[in-house]
């Protein structure tokens, strides 16, 4: 009889297991309780596997290579000690409007506000983005071009330029990185409202140790210079949030002080004039880079001024000095998740021939992001590069499966199947 229970209580809870099993693949089920399963295994794997620190570069002699794979690669040998810096052209500004000044207080009717889905802060921000021009559309909309997995942790600024440059052809996205306080003031004042990408400090852990550092999108809609705040309307923590400018600028600066304008095409005077000689990208990247420097100079432990840096130096194809500032950045410290956000490593240490590195770095960002399609895409054209076309193409593969629409990855799967 006894028996006979025990049997009864596993029939049971075996048919609770097919039954939650079979309402788990119901869409309205599955879109609520993914992430928390998702989060159920990432804490289990980081119990077993706990977090580290990211590793620090071997100091390896580096070779500096093509900026695309080709069939021979070509490679120039360089000496393994830091590189001479190359001279970038000098750019020449745009004219500039005489500044007109700046009212103290701008406060611009903000849209409907969302709240974001998990993991989804850049397609909400832009949705709200978009619809203060009057555009009628959700995150899930921008999502399901860009952000079609709903697992997919990151939505890069050039995802966003795509998504608005391809589907709402009636408004222009610009952005530039290096930029400060004054700059998004005058653009408010313009009447347009600015976005930035920031780091972000979240409520609770999800692994052991966790430092609990992301990225964050942010949709700027005033300011008011006698309290020294901007508003903005957070995808995350609410509508209308008072953000201290010097609280903003030091969550900015992990994210080489990215903003982003969209704006009506009858608006490009409007913003070509605020830009100034910051419409051209190349200068744009140099005071970027300039700006890095005094960073480190005011601040030689700063990791985001190092990282920076290296990022305006491999804009500039300057890699073996991109390196060593990277290198530099992650000697500081690093937060766990920071490679899930940003990839100028990956390209550094690819170009100066440090796979060794590029291994290790992009293992480590799998490690905390397992599904991360660009650390696949760049552990994959290491592979490539030592020749193992297997490993390449299952890491291209893996990355086009983690987002179908992954156009680097198709590039890379073609460019391996056309040079075997």
């Amino acid at each position: 009889m006894r028996k006979l229970t025990i049997w009864k209580i596993l029939l049971v809870l075996v048919g609770l297991i097919l039954l939650a099993a079979i309402l788990y693949q119901l869409p309205p089920v599955q879109s609520r309780l993914a992430w928390r399963v998702d989060f159920a295994l990432v804490y289990l794997h980081n119990l077993f596997d706990p977090v580290g620190e990211m590793p620090t570069p071997l100091p390896l002699p580096r070779i500096l290579v093509t900026r695309q794979p080709t069939e021979t690669p070509v490679a120039i040998a360089l000496a393994a000690s830091t590189a001479t810096p190359q001279p970038t052209p000098e750019i020449t500004p745009t004219p500039t409007l005489s500044p007109t000044p700046i009212p103290q207080v701008v406060s611009l009717i903000p849209p409907k506000w969302e709240k974001q889905e998990p993991n989804n802060c850049g397609p909400t921000s832009l949705a709200m983005y978009l619809r203060y021009y009057g555009w009628e559309g959700d995150q899930a909309t921008i999502a399901s071009l860009i952000k079609p997995k709903e697992e997919d942790r990151n939505v890069n600024v050039e995802e966003l330029d795509y998504y608005v440059r391809n589907r709402v052809g009636w408004l222009n996205f610009q952005y530039r990185v290096g930029g400060d306080i004054e700059i998004l003031k005058k653009f408010l004042a313009a009447g347009l409202p600015v976005m930035i990408e920031e780091s972000f400090n979240m409520d609770q852990s999800y692994w052991p140790n966790d430092d609990r550092w992301a990225a964050h999108y942010q949709l700027l809609t005033g300011y008011d210079d006698a309290r020294e705040i901007f508003t903005g309307q957070d995808s995350f923590v609410g509508p209308d949030q008072k953000i201290p400018y010097d609280k903003l600028d030091e969550y900015w600066q992990s994210f080489n002080r990215v903003y982003i304008v969209v704006y009506p095409l009858d608006k490009e005077e409007t913003v070509k004039s605020i830009m100034g000689p910051h419409w051209d990208k190349d200068y744009n990247r140099q005071h970027a880079l300039l700006a890095a420097e005094s960073d480190i100079q005011a601040n030689p432990d700063n990791p985001y001024a190092w990282f920076n840096l290296g990022t305006n130096l491999v804009y500039f194809d300057r890699y073996l000095e991109a390196a060593d500032a990277y290198d530099k950045a992650i000697e500081i410290g690093l937060p766990q998740r920071f490679l899930r956000y940003q990839f100028g490593p990956f390209m550094a240490y690819f170009h100066s021939g440090q796979l060794d590195n590029l291994f290790a770095l992009t293992d480590y960002a799998l490690e905390r992001t397992k599904n991360s399609e660009e650390a696949l895409l760049w552990r994959g054209w290491a592979n490539y590069r030592q020749g193992k076309l297997n490993e390449a193409i299952a890491d291209f593969q893996q990355a086009l499966q983690e987002n179908p629409n992954y156009s680097d990855a198709q590039y890379a799967l073609n460019f391996v199947y056309g040079n075997p």
